[in-house]
C-alpha cells in the first residue's frame, strides 16, 4: 500500500482524470518546486476507475480556469493545519482570458499584440470556446 504523509497546509488537486495528472504537475512547474510535492498516476478510483493526483504541501496560486479546461472534474481540497477546510469542485469555466490562443491570422489578436485574448464557452459538451473577437473556435485541450 502506498503512504503519503498528510499534507500540513497547501493542496490536493484530486479526481483527476487517468493520465491528465502529468499535464497539471508541468503547467504548474512542480518539477521545480521546493516543497513537498507527491505526484500519484492511475489510483484506483471507485466513482472513476483510476485517477491522478497530487499533494502540494505549500499553499500556491492555482488558476482555476485552466484546471477547469483540463479537467472539470477535479476536485480541489485547501488543507490548513492537516484539516481539510475548503472543497472546490471545478467546471468548465464560461470565460476564460489569456489561457487560449487565436490562431485565426484574421484576428484582431493577431496584430495587435496587446489585445487579451478572450474565449467564450460555446459548447459544453463538446468543450469548444468562441474567439470574443473573430468567432474562432477552440478546443478546451488547446490551453498554453
Amino acid at each position: 500500500m502506498l503512504n503519503i504523509d498528510e499534507i500540513r497546509n497547501g493542496i490536493v488537486i484530486d479526481h483527476i482524470k487517468a493520465g491528465q495528472g502529468i499535464r497539471i504537475f508541468n503547467w504548474l512547474g512542480l518539477d521545480r518546486a521546493a516543497y513537498p510535492v507527491a505526484f500519484v498516476v492511475n489510483a484506483s478510483s471507485k466513482r472513476m476507475g483510476r485517477k491522478d493526483i497530487i499533494k502540494i504541501d505549500n499553499a500556491i496560486a492555482i488558476n482555476f480556469d485552466v484546471l477547469g479546461l483540463i479537467d472539470p472534474n477535479i476536485t480541489v481540497n485547501v488543507i490548513e493545519n492537516e484539516k481539510i477546510t475548503e472543497k472546490i469542485k471545478l467546471q468548465l469555466p464560461e470565460r476564460v482570458e489569456d489561457v487560449l490562443i487565436c490562431r485565426n491570422p484574421r484576428c484582431i489578436t493577431s496584430t495587435e499584440k496587446y489585445i487579451s485574448h478572450i474565449f467564450h464557452l460555446e459548447n459544453p459538451e463538446l468543450r469548444t470556446y468562441r474567439c470574443e473577437y473573430c468567432d474562432d473556435i477552440k478546443s478546451a485541450g488547446d490551453f498554453r
